[in-house]
């Protein structure tokens, strides 16, 4: 079997700079859960349809996020009980282009993921001084954010070639808590198609759709904390997990 290397090496590219026209900060996702050697399956499929990003030569991208919750987890604990107008807050960092952005991604309660950042120079394991106002604006209520666990990921990016649509792969999936306590998904993939509105005839959707892979919502925060965490309820995931097993062994 190629390497993802060798295989998305055969895609046109697409630069940073050039992103810009789908940074698609108000989005859907649809989100799909699936082994490697799917992935390995499906790629040259995807590249007439699509660009990939690269940044400095790289078109494997190192990923890492820093979540906060509270101190006893409020945002898990509303995305696992299904509340709408959830909130997610973490420091990224996108290793190979040497930026980091404090985030907030909410979403409402008509499916839509609206995410806001500010630039910050690296990733602090406490909120102070303006990240914290920032975080005060956008989260009700003032609340007392915690750095809960870290979250570390390769990732492919590609954008389409004609629609306003970008599609990431996460491969390499592992999360560490703040005690580097560790854990992972093994050799799972999860892809996500972003769209400005959901429109289910993506080239991405279609092709994925004929390895009898269907949308599957995961969050990769909760996965974690989950894992992470087993003293928290997750009674709500159990069928995620159950998923998760199963493809592992097929």
């Amino acid at each position: 079997m190629d390497s993802l290397e060798g295989k998305i090496s055969k895609f046109d590219p697409i630069s940073l700079s050039e992103m810009d026209e789908v940074k698609l900060m108000k989005r859907t996702d649809t989100k799909f859960v699936f082994p490697l050697s799917t992935l390995h399956k499906i790629l040259p499929k995807l590249e007439q349809h699509y660009r990939v990003l690269e940044i400095k030569g790289t078109r494997l991208n190192a990923y890492r996020s820093l979540y906060f919750d509270t101190e006893d987890f409020q945002f898990y604990q509303q995305h696992h009980n299904g509340k709408t107008n959830r909130n997610k807050v973490r420091f990224r960092e996108y290793i190979d282009s040497g930026l980091s952005f404090l985030e907030v991604k909410r979403k409402n309660n008509k499916g839509k993921t609206v995410k806001k950042r500010i630039k910050v120079d690296q990733i602090p394991t406490e909120l102070e001084g303006s990240n914290k106002d920032f975080i005060d604006k956008l989260v009700d209520g003032g609340l007392d954010l915690k750095a809960q666990h870290w979250n570390k990921f390769t990732r492919i990016t590609f954008v389409h070639k004609t629609k306003k649509e970008r599609l990431t792969i996460d491969v390499n999936l592992r999360f560490e808590d703040t005690d580097s306590q560790k854990t992972d998904l093994g050799e799972m993939v999860i892809a996500e198609v972003k769209q400005a509105k959901r429109n289910l005839a993506s080239n991405f959707i279609r092709i994925i759709k004929k390895e009898r892979i269907h949308p599957f919502r995961i969050s990769k925060y909760c996965m974690a904390t989950a894992k992470l965490f087993p003293s928290l309820k997750r009674n709500n995931f159990k069928r995620k997990f159950l998923h998760l097993d199963k493809l592992q062994t097929t």
